[in-house]
């Protein structure tokens, strides 16, 4: 299953950004003997528009043209908050269900488009604050480094 992040806004270079590839390159590297291959980070400007509504519609536009045909988790921070082994269980439950890709996307600073949580395969929080877009990349890349150790029974991963 290919595997890709999506993402409303850019990361500048810096130390935050090192760290965020550092775990995307882990993932790109452990994954594909579990078939997770990692195709990339999609990045998009934020829509520019007036209102949040029609920002987060816009933005949604770009993401569903993104994700045709495969599964879609959304972060949001009104979404499930899973243990590492659920999320690992359920990427590996859409693998051997056939799911041919997989988006992750993180949205803008004013969230997703309501009509994207609502299709979308699973709406995921790391938890109910709000955590900066830097730190939300490098949790994912980590979260999802940390799922392909889990199901290939690495010791990175240790509960």
């Amino acid at each position: 299953m290919k595997i890709s992040v999506f993402a409303v806004g850019r990361m500048k270079a810096g130390p935050e950004k090192e760290l965020a590839d550092r775990y995307f390159d882990r993932l790109a590297r452990s994954g594909p003997p579990l078939g997770l291959e990692f195709t990339g980070l999609v990045e998009i400007p934020e829509s520019r528009a007036s209102g949040a509504v029609e920002r987060k519609r816009e933005e949604g536009d770009r993401l569903r043209q993104h994700a045709v045909g495969g599964a879609l988790i959304l972060l949001d921070e009104r979404g499930k908050n899973l243990p590492s082994e659920d999320f690992a269980s359920r990427i590996a439950v859409m693998r051997d269900g056939g799911v041919r890709s997989l988006v992750v996307a993180i949205g803008g600073p004013d969230g997703h488009d309501p009509a994207m949580r609502e299709s979308a395969d699973l709406v995921l929080s790391f938890g109910a604050q709000t955590w900066p877009h830097q730190m939300v990349r490098i949790m994912l890349g980590e979260q999802l480094y940390r799922a392909v150790t889990i199901l290939s029974g690495h010791p990175y991963h240790r509960a």
